[in-house]
């Protein structure tokens, strides 16, 4: 329903563009009629030709949102979008004031303290990560909240904070019982703790969402393991073989190799 949404605005939006190159009073008419309009359909359109990769379409459309209004919350959050998924060092250090500005435009606005939080973890400032996300993830209501706890969760993990890992991902679960990245998660969680009945129920709820023929290495390296710790042979035979054939220079395949001979409780 979302991305219909948003292609429908972005087509009524062309239109627009269309009659403001045959005369430019329309588009000005109409900006000046209803700027909040205007703002809020450039912003969606803005996150179509991101979600399609014209981003230089993306940044034109945005450009002219914020001209109208500068402290837009919305078109302030996707310039800062915009920036992080262009990439260069140049516009990753541009996106993080477009986010502040988003969310001191307005401190409610969920989406922004989620995305922003996405980019904190990609710029591994991972304390400033969780006092975003946690805003994001506790806001009822919010339609993305089961993501943001998710990318919660696993800032978390790369803190070193496992129980609250733990707790999170079945926060996650909650919300959205097919959260499948808490599935994974929480199975190597409950794997390590050894809990291993817990923890292949997890993997299986995982797999039957997904489908066995389409997992990563990470998720097979998972299952490898968690077989193995329910003395299943041949289930994990077949999660070997599946490794090797797809992701034969995958670290996963080569801790495999490394660790198939040894008799360890648990594989790290």
């Amino acid at each position: 329903m979302y991305k219909k949404t948003i292609v429908c605005a972005a087509m009524c939006l062309s239109a627009l563009v269309v009659q403001g190159c045959q005369t430019t009073g329309s588009s000005a008419a109409f900006v000046k009629k209803d700027p909040e309009k205007a703002v809020k359909v450039r912003t969606q359109m803005a996150a179509e030709y991101i979600r399609t990769g014209n981003l230089d379409a993306a940044k034109r459309v945005l450009d002219q949102a914020l001209e109208t209004d500068s402290k837009d919350s919305s078109a302030n959050m996707m310039m800062g979008v915009l920036l992080q998924q262009e990439g260069s060092d140049a516009n990753l250090q541009k996106a993080d004031g477009y986010f502040t500005r988003a969310i001191a435009s307005d401190p409610k606005n969920a989406q922004a303290r989620n995305n922003y939080g996405t980019y904190l973890y990609q710029m591994q400032r991972y304390n400033e990560a969780v006092q975003q996300l946690n805003v994001a993830g506790s806001t009822l209501g919010y339609e993305q909240r089961a993501r943001a706890l998710e990318n919660l969760g696993l800032t978390y993990l790369k803190l070193g904070q496992v129980a609250n890992a733990e707790k999170t991902f079945k926060q996650a679960l909650q919300v959205n019982r097919d959260s499948t990245i808490s599935m994974l998660e929480l199975s190597e969680i409950l794997y390590e703790q050894q809990n291993v009945v817990v923890a292949r129920q997890l993997y299986e709820q995982y797999v039957r969402i997904v489908g066995q023929k389409n997992q990563g290495a990470r998720a097979l390296w998972v299952g490898i393991r968690v077989a193995r710790a329910n003395q299943d042979q041949l289930g994990m035979q077949v999660l070997v073989n599946q490794l090797r054939a797809l992701f034969p220079d995958s670290l996963e395949y080569q801790r495999y190799l490394k660790l198939q001979y040894t008799t360890e409780a648990v594989w790290k």
